[in-house]
């Protein structure tokens, strides 16, 4: 354990951003496996729904540094040609 006082404050910032980054990390991973899941009902509007709040969900973690802005985009290039199939 940390005995200097910006050394607990610190420990402190990366306890929070560790919990902030896996909750969206967690998000991210739900989005695309409901997404994986609504490809296997043929119901289109259900999919682009389900693909427009992936995207939003990838684009907000790529904002936020939580993944890389080409880590976003190639899941969601992925994404996007599984949908055109």
């Amino acid at each position: 354990m940390a005995n200097i006082k910006s050394a607990i404050k610190r420990i402190g910032v990366t306890e929070k951003k560790n919990l902030r980054n896996r909750k969206l990390t967690s998000g991210v991973k739900t989005a695309i496996k409901k997404f994986d899941k609504a490809l296997q009902s043929d119901d289109k509007a259900t999919v682009e729904a389900v693909y427009i709040n992936a995207v939003s969900t990838l684009d907000k973690a790529a904002a936020k540094g939580v993944i890389h802005k080409n880590a976003a985009n190639r899941k969601k290039a992925r994404m996007a040609a599984k949908m055109a199939q």
